[in-house]
This record gives structure tokens, C-alpha cells and sequence, in this order.
């Protein structure tokens, strides 16, 4: 017992990332879990440091550790089980009832450990008792994480040619002195003005008058060619289909590492690179467009999905509005850069990813942060229309802003691509009667008719036709600006859900269908 090592307090604190990982494995990149990993054995470390010195002994001091960092982990969880609780119509489910109540717990139990037990010898049999329960609950998780990860292995031997872009067909003719600044925004969400006004009841003309008064051409009916935004996006910034992804990965798997990969590592950017553009991306918060290690800038931060989800889960849980303030100042700050970045010398391939008009509703009409919001990135709850219009209208009022910038500050015509990446989903939750699993033409119109306006200065607009969806969008930006001679592909519409996303079904016709 007297050789024991003290490491169940780095166990139990590991153990907590990796549950946490195991249920977002499919959307969550491991380069996030060991960053967070590290930064918490990091604290781990120091924390048992210096109990140790203030207790004189590392094994009464590592179960006071273990005991913190159990009950800091725990909370969240705690929390949401009796988050609805009421006894005798009093809601005892909130955070300034639990938080006293549960630093008291720990102070108890802290004093208990320390001052109750007076034997020492007793903590050599406590410290083997928690290093085998620690030991086992790590092992739990990593075998499950084994078991998906060998269940989902994806082929990469037969992936490095999706990875690259096909240098045999880009033409070697020279595309002159001057290269535009290509400006690729995508507002998450963002509705068909049909959409809105069929089903929101809502008019956007104000703000499709003013692009096209600036000399945008909207493409008026113009679909997603996916329901969801990695589909969307590895698609669109690869000029392809991604159905090959169904043989790939499999139809039964919702494994997204190979189609995030190609998100980072795209198409565009290899030849945009190639031609010496510089590729800046805007951090979103959401998976692979949060961080890229293949741009040459990051801007706007980089926390990540899983900080956001860890903190949750923790007795920070109840600063969550700090947290909601963090997403609002990170939208905030790419419209703010976004309007700078044309001082940048140089062609510039610029990537923002703005996770509005999306649920979490965090912005009002008038920029005023919403009360009563949950921060959750894989918040779809589209049911509250009322919240989505007042986000789409300020998120319109900033795009505005940010155009008016660019048109008038910019050296030189810029490309811009204002484009959701697909639509809303109001009609899959009540009072409808319809669903992601029994999806009907009104969730097809809702879900994959999109915003899609193209400002192509010195005459590229003319290329634009009203049902252009985003995998043409960079192929006729290609062979206009960079001679490039990209085949138009079909404009069609793919449905899968998210139990199935590699289930795609063509359902173009249906869209159309009234």
C-alpha cells in the first residue's frame, strides 16, 4: 500500500472528457478532446500539488482532489435530472438552490477526509479502492471509443484523391495581374424568400432589394444540395457531389471525420492557394469550420464545441450567459473583421461560416441578447418562428453593413457569395404533423430552398441562372476569373437525416413539385 501511485484524480477527471466525447464522437474532431485533456490534467496537477503540501500527505490529498473534481464534473449532469423537479409547486431545479447545497457537500466531505479519518493507513487501502474504480471507468469509455472507431474506420487509402484537387483540369492560361478578393460567407439557416413569406409570413424584400441594388444576382430559386451544413459545405467547396461518401463511410454511420477533413482541406482553397491567394477562415464555433490548420489566418477565437459541452456538464454551468456571450461577440466579431479584412495585401480567399439566422436564438431584432436562451450549438429547435425572424432581420441589418464596406473600401471589385448552406426546419417539429423521418414536400421546400445571391463583378453575373445551387457556385467563379474549364453539373437536392446522413434520396422533383 505504501508504493501506491496517487493517480486516480487524473483518471476521474479524464474519464469525464472522455464520456463526454463518446456521445459527440461523430461531430467533435480529437484534435479538441486532447487540447482539453491536456489544459485539465494541467489543473489536475497543480491542484494536487498543493494539497499536498497543505495536508502533508499525497494520499489524503489526492481523494480531496478526487472528491472536487467528481462533484465539479457532476454538477451539470445533477442539474439537468432535477432541472424540471417541483416539490409542492416549488421548483427546486435551479442553479441558486443546487450550487450552495452542493459546496456544502464538498466542504463536508472535504472535512470528513481530512479531520474524521484519523488513520493514515486508511488511505492506503482508499487510494487502491479509487485507483481501481478510476481505472475501470477510463477503460469503459476507451473500448466503446475502440469499438466505433475500428466499426468506422475510413478507407483513407481511398480517400487522398478526394482530399486533392484535379490539377489535369484547370487550364494553364494566365488570369492577369489583378485577382479579386473572393469572400465566401454562409449564413447558416438563412431562408428562400418563398420560404419566408409562405411559410413565416414574412417579407424579405427589403433586404433582397438593397443586393440587388448593389448588383447582387439572387438566385431566386435556388436549392441546397443537402439538408445539413457538413453535406452542404463539403460539397460546395469541393464543386462536387458528395454522394460517394454513402460507399465511403457507409449508409448506417454518422461518422464526419472524412467529410469535415475535406471541409478544411477543400478543393477551392488548394487552387485558390495555388494561384498565391491568401485563405483566411473565421472561427464559427462548429466543428471543422471553428479552426483550420490549412488557412493561413484564423480570426474571431477558437474555442471549441466540446469546451462548450464540457463547461455545461460543470458547477461553471451556471455562467452559462457568459458563454452565450462569447457566441454573440464571436458573430459580432467576423461581421466586425470582415469589413477590415480588405486591408490585408494580397488576393485573399476569405471563409466565414456565421452560425445565423441557426438556432441557439442568442440576438433580437436590434443586436439585444435573447433571454431564456440555452447555449447549444446543435440546438434545432426551429419551432420558435418568432425568435428566427428577429435573427434573420438584425443578421440581414449586418450583412448590409458589412457589403456597403466591401464595395466601397476594396482596391479592387471583390467576389462576394452570400449563401446559406441549407434552410430552415420549422415544418419537422408541431403543431406539423411531419418529421425528419417522414419527410413531405413542405419539409423539402422549407429545408433546402436558400438564400443564394452572387455580387461577380466585371461582367461575371452573366453566368448566373435563377436555379444555380452551391456545387456550380465555385465552378462558374472558376472558369470566369481563372479560365478554368469546370463542367456545370446537374442542380439537384439530396435528403438524409441525421440517424441516416449518407442515406441520400434525390428528391429535386419533389421540391419543385407544386
Amino acid at each position: 500500500m505504501k508504493k501506491q501511485f496517487v493517480i486516480h484524480p487524473f483518471l476521474f477527471a479524464v474519464f469525464h472528457i472522455l464520456h463526454l466525447w463518446l456521445h459527440n464522437i461523430d461531430e467533435v474532431p480529437f484534435s479538441d478532446i486532447s487540447i482539453v485533456i491536456g489544459s485539465v490534467l494541467s489543473i489536475t496537477a497543480i491542484l494536487l500539488l498543493l494539497f499536498t503540501v497543505i495536508l502533508k500527505d499525497i494520499k489524503k490529498a489526492g481523494v480531496v482532489v478526487s472528491i472536487l473534481l467528481i462533484a465539479f464534473f457532476s454538477y451539470g449532469h445533477f442539474y439537468n435530472i432535477i432541472n424540471e423537479l417541483k416539490i409542492i409547486g416549488f421548483a427546486i431545479g435551479r442553479h441558486r438552490f443546487l450550487v450552495p447545497i452542493w459546496c456544502i457537500l464538498i466542504i463536508c466531505s472535504g472535512y470528513f477526509v481530512c479531520f474524521r479519518i484519523q488513520k493514515n493507513r486508511y488511505f492506503g487501502h482508499i487510494t487502491f479502492f479509487l485507483n481501481t474504480i478510476a481505472v475501470l471507468l477510463v477503460v469503459m469509455p476507451l473500448i466503446n471509443i475502440s469499438v466505433y472507431v475500428s466499426k468506422n474506420r475510413v478507407p483513407w487509402e481511398h480517400t487522398k484523391g478526394i482530399m486533392n484537387y484535379d490539377a489535369r483540369v484547370i487550364s494553364t492560361k494566365d488570369v492577369g495581374d489583378t485577382l479579386p478578393d473572393i469572400y465566401y460567407i454562409i449564413l447558416d439557416g438563412y431562408a428562400s424568400s418563398s420560404t419566408l413569406e409562405t411559410i413565416y409570413n414574412y417579407d424579405n424584400r427589403e433586404f433582397t432589394n438593397y443586393l440587388e441594388r448593389k448588383g447582387f444576382f439572387i438566385a431566386s430559386k435556388s436549392r441546397s444540395n443537402y439538408t445539413m451544413t457538413f453535406l452542404s459545405l463539403a460539397s460546395s467547396l469541393n464543386m462536387e457531389y458528395v454522394n460517394y461518401l454513402n460507399n465511403e463511410i457507409g449508409a448506417d454511420r454518422k461518422d464526419r471525420r472524412l467529410p469535415y477533413q475535406i471541409i478544411k482541406k477543400s478543393k477551392v482553397m488548394s487552387f485558390l492557394k495555388s494561384k498565391g491567394y491568401k485563405c483566411i477562415n473565421f472561427s464559427s464555433g462548429w466543428g471543422p469550420t471553428n479552426y483550420n490548420n490549412h488557412a493561413d489566418i484564423n480570426l474571431c477565437g477558437r474555442r471549441s464545441e466540446l469546451s462548450f459541452l464540457l463547461i455545461q456538464s460543470t458547477m461553471l454551468a451556471p455562467l452559462e450567459r457568459l458563454f452565450i456571450n462569447d457566441a454573440k461577440e464571436k458573430i459580432l466579431c467576423t461581421f466586425s473583421k470582415l469589413a477590415e479584412i480588405h486591408k490585408i495585401e494580397g488576393p485573399k480567399f476569405i471563409f466565414a461560416h456565421i452560425t445565423c439566422p441557426h438556432p441557439p436564438f442568442i440576438f433580437g431584432r436590434n443586436g439585444e441578447v435573447v433571454t431564456g436562451t440555452q447555449y447549444d450549438l446543435g440546438n434545432n429547435d426551429w419551432a420558435q418562428k418568432e425568435k428566427y425572424l428577429s435573427q434573420l432581420s438584425f443578421i440581414s441589418e449586418k450583412t448590409k453593413a458589412v457589403v456597403d464596406e466591401l464595395l466601397s473600401k476594396s482596391k479592387g471589385p471583390p467576389i462576394i457569395i452570400l449563401q446559406a448552406d441549407h434552410g430552415p426546419a420549422a415544418t419537422f417539429y408541431p403543431p406539423y404533423e411531419c418529421g425528419w423521418d417522414h419527410p413531405t414536400e413542405i419539409n423539402f421546400r422549407e429545408r433546402l430552398t436558400i438564400l443564394n445571391a452572387y455580387y461577380l463583378p466585371s461582367g461575371g453575373n452573366s453566368l448566373l441562372y435563377d436555379t444555380i445551387s452551391p456545387v456550380n457556385t465555385f465552378r462558374v467563379i472558376l472558369n470566369y476569373y481563372f479560365h478554368t474549364n469546370y463542367k456545370l453539373l446537374d442542380d439537384k437536392s439530396y435528403y438524409s437525416n441525421y440517424e441516416k446522413p449518407y442515406l441520400f434520396s434525390d428528391v429535386t422533383s419533389r421540391i419543385n413539385k407544386e
